[in-house]
């Protein structure tokens, strides 16, 4: 039985119940919104076609959600369920998204000085909640692979994974110290 699209949900979710959201995508609405400004005017976004794309926010969502999920919830033919788009727009839409995420890298890494407060909140945080082992760590990083359709043609080699596919490595990094504010 067909279901319907559910990407509509999230504009509410962000609005009403941002436990849902961040249960969809990962990412908190403030997050969302501050990702969407730093990669909407990227070019990959804009072309001179007659089809015009879906737009950024529609993009970046589908793209979080593949981000954000692993095993059978991040197949291709259930995030284009889930969104109500055909596979192929999945795909093109991550690819975008992961394009425009990758330009803007050092815009979005960054460590703080270890003179700093936010170094030394961090460091507070890791001794007084995890082990005192970590103290020195600043950072915590997870991720999920993306699976490619096909070998790229550069470098393809490399995507190789030990699973077998050729696939992306996305990994999701935040300071530690931001848990505790």
């Amino acid at each position: 039985m067909p279901r319907a699209p559910q990407l509509h949900l999230l504009v509410h979710f962000g609005e009403h119940r941002p436990h849902l959201f961040r249960q969809k995508l990962r990412v908190e609405p403030e997050i969302f919104d501050d990702i969407l400004d730093l990669i909407s005017a990227h070019p990959i976004f804009h072309n001179n076609s007659h089809n015009p794309q879906l737009p950024v926010s529609i993009q970046l969502a589908i793209f979080l959600n593949r981000a954000g999920h692993y095993g059978n919830s991040i197949a291709v033919e259930y995030v284009a369920q889930w969104a109500g788009i055909s596979v192929g727009t999945v795909v093109n839409c991550t690819n975008r998204v992961m394009v425009a995420l990758l330009d803007q890298h050092d815009a979005f890494m960054g460590f703080p000085p270890p003179d700093s407060e936010d170094f030394q909140h961090a460091q507070d945080y890791a001794a007084r909640t995890v082990c005192p082992e970590w103290q020195n760590g600043i950072l915590a990083v997870d991720g999920s692979m993306i699976n490619m359709y096909q070998k790229p043609g550069f470098h393809g080699e490399v995507f190789f994974d030990r699973k077998s596919r050729y696939s992306l490595g996305c990994q999701v990094c935040f300071f530690l110290s931001i848990l505790c504010l």
